[in-house]
């Protein structure tokens, strides 16, 4: 217990360190592999065309780029981002008015939860989900209720049953949290099929949606795909992405498209936080999309990574022991494992760490605690050579736990 619990508030009491991030701080400085953090790889940070932006931001627009900006966001990167939404993504935005800037998508989740969440309202959540949305609305004390996804994302079937029996306990969810395309932790995409039927779910049950797309431009096949937001015929979907993959994360910027009266109400909430974000990296941003420097980094993401994916693939095909399967992404940075039922991730972590290898228990990924079997390994941050022997070791070590188990 510590002195300081007299003073702390309730909501400070509930507060835990997020597994990664303390995997990350304790594997840092090892010789480990790691295939723990969701990193974009430095090979493809574009350094010296950032560097001219920045250097002829801050010479010529000294005196509005190291000045405070408007709460919603840069007003040239707002119009700037409506054109590009429209043109890369099919989404048609009615004015800047419908955008947000955030530092970062993860502000925008905190945001969320803060502006549709009192303690106790349902809120729906894939199995497995994206780990920061849940610790973002956990501040808020939600009452979760998960839906199974199968490899064409979201089953609807489940989904439905599940909004039937809560209509009948007079339970009204407020939203649903998915991340449709190239989903963290999966890497499963979501079928055209599936996204129409979500969205009729939502008019028929009347509950929002909110689309997380960090990786929607990192996919490796061709397949059609429409985001829900272009395919939201009232504005039900709100939309989130971010400039941490396809630039560089350390600018810790993202964007919210949605209604116009949900953006005002997160932009008040957003004064309370940071008052506005860096107007400098806005500056930034709004440079590299309008000298195509944005355009140009989504033309190599995915072949890069396709490569990377490629070798784990393989690498789990050749190493790994009967009876461990995985997935098999389109898009993204992650592939997700199930191992055995009787294997515990979580307990065999430390014993890969001490063979030089880390990767994140799926546990933390499930909100109803189940998982335990289940582990999420990034393909984007570590060197091919390094997918292949970090995989060798886990493959040895998971047939040493099963035939443990068999003895």
């Amino acid at each position: 217990m510590s002195r300081f619990d007299q003073f702390f508030s309730d909501l400070a009491k509930k507060l835990k360190a997020s597994e990664i991030r303390e995997l990350l701080k304790w594997v840092r400085g090892k010789n480990v592999i790691s295939f723990g953090g969701g990193f974009p790889s430095p090979e493809l940070y574009p350094v010296k065309e950032l560097a001219e932006i920045a250097k002829r931001i801050i010479e010529e627009k000294k005196h509005v780029a190291l000045q405070y900006t408007l709460t919603e966001g840069l007003p040239e990167l707002r119009s700037a981002l409506k054109e590009f939404m429209e043109r890369k993504d099919g989404i048609k935005v009615e004015s800047e008015d419908n955008i947000l800037i955030t530092s970062g998508s993860q502000q925008a989740l905190d945001i969320i939860g803060r502006l549709f969440i009192n303690p106790g309202d349902a809120v729906i959540m894939e199995l497995p989900t994206y780990l920061a949305a849940i610790n973002a609305f956990n501040l808020q004390s939600p009452r979760y209720y998960g839906v199974p996804i199968d490899y064409e994302g979201i089953i609807v079937e489940k989904l439905e049953e599940l909004l039937t029996k809560l209509k009948s306990e007079g339970v009204k969810p407020k939203f649903l949290y998915t991340v449709p395309t190239a989903q963290n932790p999966t890497g499963i995409t979501m079928t055209m099929e599936r996204r129409k039927r979500l969205l009729e779910l939502a008019e028929e049950y009347d509950f929002l949606i909110i689309e997380d797309n960090p990786y929607g431009y990192i996919l490796f096949e061709n397949m059609e795909i429409k985001h829900l937001k272009a395919l939201d015929k009232s504005e039900r979907v709100i939309y989130l992405s971010t400039f941490s993959k396809v630039l560089v994360p350390g600018l810790r910027l993202g964007w919210v498209i949605a209604d116009k009266e949900i953006i005002s109400k997160m932009a008040l909430l957003k004064q309370s936080l940071d008052l506005c974000s860096s107007t400098i990296t806005q500056f930034i941003a709004y440079e590299a999309i309008v000298s195509g420097l944005v355009d140009k980094q989504i033309k190599i993401l995915p072949g890069f990574y396709k490569k990377k994916r490629d070798a784990m693939l393989n690498a789990l095909e050749k190493y790994m022991p009967d009876g461990v399967e995985w997935t098999k992404p389109i898009g993204g940075m992650f592939v997700f494992l199930y191992a055995p039922e009787q294997i515990d991730t979580h307990k065999m972590l430390f014993k890969a760490i001490d063979r030089g290898v880390a990767y994140v228990p799926g546990k933390n990924f499930y909100i109803d605690g189940s998982g335990h079997n289940t582990m999420r390994l990034n393909f984007s941050y570590p060197s091919l050579d390094d997918i292949d022997r970090g995989i060798k070791i886990l493959a040895d070590l998971l047939r040493e736990e099963i035939e443990k188990t068999k003895a």
